[in-house]
C-alpha cells in the first residue's frame, strides 16, 4: 500500500506559477513512477506529467514548456512547478504513483489538490 499526500494547490492569477507537492509513504520501495493527473469539472481525468524512477519524463502537450516534474532526493516525493498558467489550467491536482510487484502493477492515487487559475 502507498500513500499519497498533496500539498500546494490554490487561486493565481493567469500568467502566474505554482508548485504542487506529493510525499509518497508505505511500500515506497516498489514505486516505478510517480506524476500528476488533472480533472477539471465535466472533463475526464487526464494525464500531466510522470516521472518514472529512472527519471525519464512525460508531459501532456499542453502543459509541456511551461511545467516542469520533479522528484526530491529522498525519491518518495515529487513536485509539480507550474509557471504561465491559463483559465484551462484550473482543475483539482491529483498525485499519481504506480508501483510493479512481479507482474502485478497497482495505481495509487492522492485526495487532490484544487487549482484555480483567475483573474
Amino acid at each position: 500500500q502507498v500513500q499519497l499526500v498533496e500539498s500546494g494547490g490554490g487561486l493565481v492569477q493567469p500568467g502566474g506559477s505554482l508548485r504542487l507537492s506529493c510525499a509518497a509513504s508505505g511500500s515506497i520501495f516498489s514505486i516505478n513512477a510517480m506524476g500528476w493527473y488533472r480533472q477539471a469539472p465535466g472533463k475526464q481525468r487526464e494525464l500531466v506529467a510522470l516521472i518514472t524512477s529512472g527519471g525519464g519524463t512525460n508531459y501532456a502537450d499542453s502543459v509541456n514548456g511551461r511545467f516542469t516534474i520533479s522528484r526530491g532526493n529522498a525519491k518518495n516525493t515529487v513536485y509539480l512547478e507550474m509557471k504561465s498558467l491559463r483559465p484551462e489550467d484550473t482543475a483539482v491536482y491529483y498525485c499519481y504513483a504506480r508501483t510493479v510487484v512481479g507482474i502485478s502493477a497497482t495505481a495509487y492515487w492522492g485526495q487532490g489538490t484544487q487549482v484555480t487559475v483567475s483573474s
